[in-house]
């Protein structure tokens, strides 16, 4: 009888003991599925260099990007304190999403068919447009061609100037700084005569204190660019995601977001796009 109590009494701590193990595991596989299994924090995806859009500033994190990122977040159910941010590089973002580094990324993501193919969009959530930066006082450029013969800036590995030089003004030439900063530093002391990729982000950089009123766009719209916000592909998310930017705009605080980080270079944004339409 002795043995029996024993052993009986082990085999209890023994189930208790698997089904605290088994508890636990379950924790820890739902926590890892991010925001569709209910963790504590959010982990978005944003640059962190690119006034106006997404830039990692000594007071946090700021642009409209980052606005309609904490406002999707909200919605889903976290607040800016549940926010991992996390740099993502153009280079990186499909593999980001694809490891699960991120639940989703919001930085000038335009959605393309090479990358349709690799991760989901939801969105878009702003109709951006391939343009050019020039000088406040030069009206000069009024179409791609005036560049011929003109010093066209790109940043080193851009594939936006070299559209430009090889399709539209050949002639243009073309040279290649390390940032959009040194190239707008460029522009203003008339190293170059422009400077070229999405106007949203031109938008950004020329609205920043040290270069206010010295640039403005030309507002070719050389290019569509339908920034989505990218997610694992097959995730519902995205669903959730598309329902989050529609309350966005419908509330003014999408016009509210514009206004405060492109309105200050007076870009002529595009109204909102609805969810589902890729202008091409």
């Amino acid at each position: 009888m002795k043995l029996r109590k024993v052993t009986a009494a082990s085999a209890a701590v023994i189930a208790l003991a698997l089904t605290a193990t088994a508890c636990g595991e379950g924790a820890a596989e739902k926590d890892a599925k991010g925001p569709e299994g209910g963790k504590g924090k959010i982990t978005v995806g944003i640059k962190f260099d690119q006034p106006g859009i997404g830039q990692k500033t000594p007071q946090g994190y700021a642009g409209f990007d980052v606005d309609v990122a904490k406002f999707v977040a909200k919605e889903l159910g976290y607040s800016e304190d549940q926010i991992e941010w996390k740099e993502s590089k153009s280079a990186d973002r499909e593999n980001m999403l694809s490891r699960g580094d991120v639940d989703f990324i919001a930085a000038s993501y335009s959605i393309n068919d090479e990358r349709e193919a690799k991760v989901d969009f939801a969105g878009p959530y702003l109709l951006a447009h391939q343009d050019l930066l020039v000088r406040a006082d030069d009206d000069s450029i009024k179409s791609p061609e005036d560049l011929n013969s003109k010093k066209l800036c790109s940043v080193t590995g851009s594939t936006s100037a070299q559209n430009v030089k090889e399709k539209l003004a050949p002639k243009a030439q073309l040279q290649e700084y390390p940032t959009y900063s040194a190239c707008l530093t460029g522009l203003q002391n008339g190293a170059v005569d422009a400077l070229t990729t999405d106007d949203s982000i031109l938008a950004g950089y020329a609205a920043q204190d040290s270069f206010k009123g010295k640039f403005k766009l030309t507002g070719l719209k050389l290019s569509n660019e339908n920034y989505g916000i990218g997610v694992k592909e097959g995730s519902d998310l995205k669903a959730k995601i598309n329902s989050a930017l529609e309350k966005m705009v419908s509330d003014g605080a999408w016009e509210k977001a514009v206004a405060a980080h492109f309105g200050p270079a007076n870009y002529k944004n595009e109204p909102a796009p609805k969810i589902g339409d890729i202008k091409k």
